[in-house]
């Protein structure tokens, strides 16, 4: 596939980096890019230096040479540029999350179906971190036995200073359950082995930041499938001192054993990310998970080639988002009838 081509409507959070290079890392190439921030596109631009910028989205989508828009816009901005970019005949890779509303998720679920499109989106936490990619082999393989449970801890750097100002407009990001749980949401179907989950339970709030009423700095899930249950924790709390933007952690509990994977960091003192300890009869094993090849973007461009979904089913990157749709709606709900 390395003459297919993409391009980046929208660039507005630096997953787009991630979303970029996820693909042409696997031989896709990146040929032109839309933004109307002077800032987002100056940087961009030195980045991808032999892409280029166009002044109209019209000339990505009416170009029947570009196979697969890619976006990281406002989070509320990306489900309509989904849209564009399928009724033009390309198939999408957003960032999450893909949608703030449940309104625009049937929009982009319609315009799907009709289109016979591909829509994905880059769970990063799963697909672009090495250590959760091995967790899913390991289960696979019966390591752990059956699935039963798990715990997906998914905390961030705020960097207050540095965000721009839709980031905390609740109308804008969606939520955080919406935003940043969409990972966990995924990765709990995934390690479940299910289509669908109900939520049980959901809580967001406002704890430590009163001078930006619209962001929520602190989130939860409870979740449940007919064989496994789920808890995520999700906040914007990582302290100024860990050398990284968030110590991510997955526990998952099996039958027969355990996995914890500690993504980005080990505080205990391992040096670098993808850590991942597994825990069975025989005993305790770290497995140093940074040589575990990413296969998403492959299989991602696979897929436009045969028409296939080996990157992901469609129906689990639609469900994802229902899960975080439908905690953020809960959670909501119940923080409006508290204040009343």
């Amino acid at each position: 596939m390395t003459d297919l081509k993409f391009a980046a409507i929208g660039i507005q959070h630096d997953h787009i980096y991630g979303q970029c290079n996820c693909l042409m890392r696997a031989g896709g190439k990146l040929v032109s890019f839309y933004e109307t921030d002077e800032g987002f596109a100056k940087e961009f631009g030195e980045k991808y230096p032999d892409a280029k910028r166009v002044t109209d989205p019209a000339a990505i989508l009416e170009d029947s040479s570009i196979d697969v828009v890619v976006t990281a816009a406002i989070s509320a901005q990306r489900a309509a540029i989904a849209v564009q970019a399928m009724q033009h005949g390309k198939d999408v890779l957003s960032d999450k999350p893909g949608m703030t509303s449940f309104a625009q998720l049937a929009e982009v679920k319609r315009v799907q179906a009709e289109t016979g499109r591909i829509y994905n989106i880059l769970y990063s936490e799963h697909f672009e971190n090495r250590a959760t990619v091995k967790a899913g082999e390991l289960v696979a393989n019966g390591a752990i036995g059956d699935v039963i449970h798990t715990v997906g801890l998914g905390p961030h750097r705020l960097r207050k200073p540095t965000r721009p100002g839709w980031f905390f407009d609740r109308s804008l990001y969606g939520g955080i359950l919406t935003d940043i749980a969409s990972h966990q949401c995924e990765q709990f179907l995934f390690f479940a082995n299910r289509n669908r989950a109900k939520i049980l339970s959901a809580s967001v709030s406002n704890r430590a930041n009163p001078d930006n009423p619209g962001l929520q700095d602190s989130g939860d899930i409870h979740m449940a499938t007919d064989n496994a249950n789920g808890l995520i924790h999700v906040d914007w709390f990582t302290p100024e001192g860990l050398p990284s933007w968030g110590d991510g952690r997955l526990m998952i509990t099996g039958t027969h054993g355990a996995i914890e994977i500690r993504k980005n960091i080990d505080i205990g003192g391992r040096e670098g990310a993808n850590h991942l300890f597994l825990t069975d009869k025989k005993g305790i094993t770290h497995i140093d998970c940074n040589d575990v090849d990413l296969p998403f973007g492959k299989q991602f461009l696979s897929d436009i080639r045969d028409r296939t979904e080996t990157a992901i089913p469609q129906g689990r990157v639609f469900n994802a988002m229902e899960l975080a749709l439908s905690a953020q709606e809960m959670a909501e709900d119940i923080a409006s009838s508290e204040d009343k």
